[in-house]
């Protein structure tokens, strides 16, 4: 027997609702007290037009202490430009010697390569040591809607703290999207039946295929260490997302989700999944002319019993790429020294979590 759906509602609505509740919760606040991250973000200038903090010194994770770790900020801002040119006057130490080249060089360098995002590491603030990225609106709306590099759109599949929320109605919307998108892709990539833990670990491992860092100097558990202490805000954050999609299913007797694999749903989450998914399916093909247009790729596609072969390896493109390309923009961003020291910590997390769950 399956519970009966709720009427659908305004999925906007749903997303500003779902996730400002959920990352402004009393649990979430105890974490660390709200005024540390009200704090963090008062020391740069204004016009940040939404900020949130993610990661392992925000949300427990198996086996680690939250206490001894980084707190690691995106801040969204409407011009890179004229936000750097007022943070390097206020904060010029926070950047590597590339201060020497002016606002003008950095916000170049922070749009025209890697995934769009500029990081400042390792920077001491009260008794803690904070990152943060600096990603422009436009940019991260793209990554939203159609994952042009999944990197600030992945952080997003999972909970975040949000500090301060956006007021652009474009940036909210996308940000539905893109927690839609991750329901549509996992479904084409999961069984018929699947545990909430199971859809959720899928979801969280999209960003993280792919990725050569994950091959050394992270921690191969990471996924599941992230989603096994916060299934509440995981639950929180999709539920009203999954109660939206149109074969997806409770099955009150064993718990577990359904969603029946047939052309019908396929063809359904295929082309609701992101552009940039689509567009990786068709170079997937042996014969990528034979088929110009997506929607046609998508049709054929939606009749393949392997289509979640074909999309995870599209995922894993998509992935590959930006982790490489921003990687290695990152070495210059934040100094030689610098990256020594964050790429060394990483590898400690990496060893400890083989001792832990090896």
């Amino acid at each position: 027997m399956f519970v009966k759906k709720a009427k659908p509602i305004l999925l906007k609505k749903l997303c500003l609702n779902t996730i400002f509740r959920v990352n402004s919760s009393k649990e979430y606040s105890n974490i660390l007290a709200t005024d540390v991250y009200q704090s963090a973000i008062e020391i740069f200038p204004k016009g940040i037009q939404m900020a949130f903090a993610y990661g392992s010194g925000v949300f427990q994770q198996a086996g680690g202490d939250m206490s001894k770790n980084m707190l690691d900020f995106i801040l969204v801002v409407d011009n890179a430009l004229q936000w750097h040119s007022e943070n390097l006057a206020m904060n010029n130490h926070h950047y590597s010697f590339l201060r020497r080249f002016g606002p003008q060089a950095i916000s170049n360098i922070q749009s025209k390569y890697g995934a769009g995002v500029y990081f400042n590491t390792l920077v001491p603030f009260e008794n803690r040591l904070i990152k943060y990225g600096v990603i422009e609106t436009r940019t991260l709306i793209e990554d939203l809607v159609n994952w042009n590099t999944l990197y600030v759109s992945g952080r997003l599949h999972k909970p975040v703290k949000v500090v301060k929320k956006p007021n652009l109605a474009e940036l909210i919307s996308a940000l539905n999207t893109n927690l839609c998108s991750a329901l549509h892709v996992a479904a084409l990539l999961l069984p018929e039946k699947f545990s909430e833990e199971d859809l959720y670990t899928m979801i969280t491992g999209l960003s993280y295929s792919g990725d050569f860092r994950m091959t050394f100097g992270e921690d191969k558990g990471k996924v599941g260490k992230i989603v096994k202490p916060n299934l509440q805000h995981f639950k929180e954050l999709y539920h009203p997302v999954i109660e939206n999609h149109k074969y997806i299913n409770l099955d009150d007797r064993t718990g577990k989700y359904v969603h029946l694999h047939n052309e019908i749903t396929r063809f359904y989450n295929l082309n609701l999944s992101p552009r940039c998914v689509k567009e990786g399916l068709r170079h997937h093909q042996n014969n990528p002319n034979m088929y110009p247009d997506t929607e046609e790729v998508i049709r054929k596609l939606a009749k393949d019993l392997n289509i979640d072969e074909y999309v995870a390896k599209s995922v894993a493109a998509i992935v590959n790429s930006s982790s490489w390309s921003q990687s290695v923009k990152n070495i210059p961003t934040a100094g030689f020294i610098k990256s020594v020291r964050y790429s060394f910590s990483k590898v400690k997390k990496m060893i400890k979590g083989k001792k832990v769950f090896g």
